[in-house]
């Protein structure tokens, strides 16, 4: 008993003393935390609720040579709705209701509210959806009203991709639009290579969550398409942050702007491009299709580069409707088609100068060289017709060129040889993909030979292929681009650079291009003087359609461009067949190319150059079966020239672009 007695004050001793030492740690930790700590652990608080999300810069302006801009930014209103914010466990009927209310107060269309629902089952909760876009001011202020109402909407502020000039530069500037998954990962792998991180590093995954993060922001768009797709990654900037206060679950809880970190501004782009010049070429076609491609002669740069029909870019930004991308997909006018760029047409008789100079060097004809012309010529067990049933007699290089003679060039091409006429058309600009700063272009034709025949369908290249290649038929084929190089370097000989779109802003690697090399001076005479007369001496297959050829006759033109004149030649290329059936006697056609459906009708060329005696701008167009290149395309030539000519772009300096400022973030309300 009594050493019971003296053991219970032992234990209950040790059980105090533990006590007050495990106390007295916890006490100088807790002293230790809050007074030598805090900032820190304050600081690792602070990081633990505030979130920071990537936020769209201010994409860069890209500009006409003179200034203008051609693709720009504008102020929007936007509303948007977030569905974790809708309720804790939302459903798709209430996101399907909150929708019908907010379309009885803004306009949502059918086709809108079917993406929203889509975007709402796909995307993460916290991902806000787009409702509606491009609000006017009073609808904006509607749903802003009403917005305290609309649990987990919210009305916004922010930019929009704008095109002043609509079609005029679809094909060319392109289009953005919002970014799909190929999008996506095409942006994070160029990211990661830029940095030369691993995609299955830690850093290759942190940088792709961010990428993947910022373009599913509802603001922002990646080019799809011309120059806004292949300048991307300078145009679109560097991305700012948004800061938003967070719970542990990271719901935001609200904004935290006075955190946000502005983004850098994308880079400013100037193209070669006068845009008061693309929109009257535009214009000028009217409702015609085809292409237009003027040159500057002395540096190469690009005037004009049009495309018509074309959509209206503003349309794609913000998502276009199913029914009306059905309707471009399926207009025979094929309006989503770049056509100076990439599309591919016979060259018809504007190819006769590459082979009236490659006979003319060669030696297998001079300018002198009589060739008699009945209306058709026998070759290889066939006829082969002159366009003039009746024939043009006896000509020479300069009357052939003048008249177009068939016949003439028949008989060039084969004592030339197709490898003499092949070489001749390379340094003259044809069988290249010019890299010039846009998407597209991988269509091109290559320079038909025997090697490229075998290549491509496996069999020789038969003597009669030459003949049909001396007009341009055949397996000849060009773009409209190509058709302009060719007929600046025949304007302004060896020295005339490569053909350029860009002027500043993006590097564009450089190529290696045949090199046109000299021709002898009596082979571009020849060849000039006989595009001279095809438009300015009476008998030229243009000089009625084209008044004489004068782009002056009123002295209006600027001192050194008065009394100037154009030099051209036309061409009508083939898209048919026409057998012995379809033709009378002597060959003539028994039909008028107006009386077929427009898909069989030939197509009208003209490549033209001015001043004639001094050449500054070369210009190529394409009337797509617009039938007859003198009487279609040569009018159209004629004038976008004496347009250029009264602008003279080439002769103004060309617009430095403002340096970039830092972007503001978005705005909420």
């Amino acid at each position: 008993m009594n050493r019971d007695n003296k053991t219970f004050p032992t234990r209950r001793n040790m059980f105090m003393v533990g006590g007050a030492v495990l106390f007295g740690g916890l006490a100088i930790r807790l002293a230790d935390l809050q007074l030598f700590h805090q900032h820190q652990y304050d600081e690792m608080a602070k990081d633990n609720h505030i979130r920071l999300d990537p936020a769209p810069p201010h994409r860069g302006t890209i500009y006409d040579r003179m200034g203008r801009p051609i693709a720009s930014n504008k102020r929007t209103f936007f509303v948007t709705l977030t569905p974790e914010q809708v309720g804790e466990k939302v459903t798709q009927e209430d996101i399907a209701a909150l929708v019908e209310r907010i379309s009885q107060i803004i306009p949502v269309s059918e086709s809108r509210k079917r993406r929203i629902m889509l975007d709402a089952r796909t995307q993460p909760k916290y991902q806000e959806v787009v409702v509606a876009d491009d609000l006017t001011w009073e609808d904006f202020a509607k749903i802003n009203a009403r917005a305290p109402e609309l649990t987990g909407v919210a009305a916004e502020v922010g930019e929009q991709r704008s095109y002043p000039y609509y079609a005029a530069f679809f094909h060319t500037v392109g289009y953005v639009a919002r970014p799909n998954d190929a999008d996506i990962a095409k942006m994070i792998a160029a990211e990661q290579a830029k940095f030369k991180e691993d995609p299955a590093s830690d850093e290759g995954k942190a940088r792709a969550a961010s990428i993947k993060r910022l373009y599913l922001d509802p603001q922002m768009r990646v080019g799809k398409q011309g120059m806004e797709s292949y300048a991307e990654q300078a145009l679109k900037g560097k991305p700012g942050r948004i800061a938003s206060l967070v719970n542990a679950g990271g719901r935001v809880i609200e904004p935290v702007p006075t955190s946000n970190i502005p983004g850098e501004q994308g880079k400013d782009l100037v193209l070669s491009l006068d845009a008061e010049l693309q929109n009257y070429a535009i214009q000028r076609f009217g409702e015609e299709s085809g292409a237009a491609v003027v040159i500057d002669i002395k540096t190469g740069e690009i005037i004009v580069m049009m495309s018509t029909p074309g959509p209206d870019p503003n349309r794609f930004v913000s998502g276009i409707a199913s029914d009306y991308w059905s309707e471009l997909q399926s207009n025979e006018k094929a309006p989503l088609i770049h056509k100076a760029y990439e599309g591919i047409y016979p060259p018809g008789s504007t190819f006769k100068m590459v082979v009236a100079a490659a006979a003319l060097e060669s030696g297998a004809m001079t300018p002198e060289t009589v060739v008699h012309c009945s209306g058709g010529a026998f070759y290889y067990t066939r006829v082969y017709h002159c366009w003039k049933p009746e024939g043009h007699g006896s000509v020479n290089l300069h009357t052939a060129i003048q008249k177009s003679c068939d016949c003439y060039f028949y008989a060039a091409a084969q004592r030339t040889g197709i490898e003499k006429i092949a070489e001749m058309a390379k340094r003259l600009g044809y069988g290249h993909r010019y890299e010039i700063g846009i998407t597209g272009g991988n269509r091109f034709p290559e320079v038909a030979n025997d090697e490229w025949k075998r290549r491509r369908f496996k069999e020789k290249w038969y003597d009669g292929d030459t003949i049909s290649a001396g007009i341009g038929q055949g397996y000849i084929l060009m773009t409209p681009l190509l058709n302009a190089v060719m007929i600046s370097r025949l304007a302004g000989g060896p020295s005339v650079p490569r053909p350029r779109l860009v002027h500043d802003g993006v590097d564009v690697p450089d190529q290696t291009v045949t090199a046109m090399g000299e021709l002898k001076e009596t082979t571009l005479k020849a060849i000039r003087d006989g595009m001279h007369a095809v438009c300015c001496e009476p008998g030229g297959t243009a000089y009625s359609y084209l008044k004489g050829g004068s782009l002056d006759p009123n002295g209006e033109m600027p001192e050194h461009y008065r009394g100037a004149q154009v030099a051209g030649k036309s061409g009508s290329a083939q898209v048919r067949i026409i057998d012995a059936s379809q033709r009378g006697a002597r060959g003539k056609q028994l039909f008028k190319e107006e009386s077929l459906p427009w898909k069989l009708r030939d197509h009208a060329h003209f490549v033209a150059y001015a001043p004639a005696d001094n050449p500054r701008y070369a210009c190529a167009i394409t009337v797509e079966h617009g039938s007859h290149g003198s009487e279609m395309a040569a009018p159209f030539a004629r004038d976008i020239l004496y347009e250029t000519l009264k602008a003279d772009p080439g002769n103004k300096p060309v617009f430095q672009a403002p340096k970039q400022v830092a972007a503001n973030v978005s705005e909420k309300t």
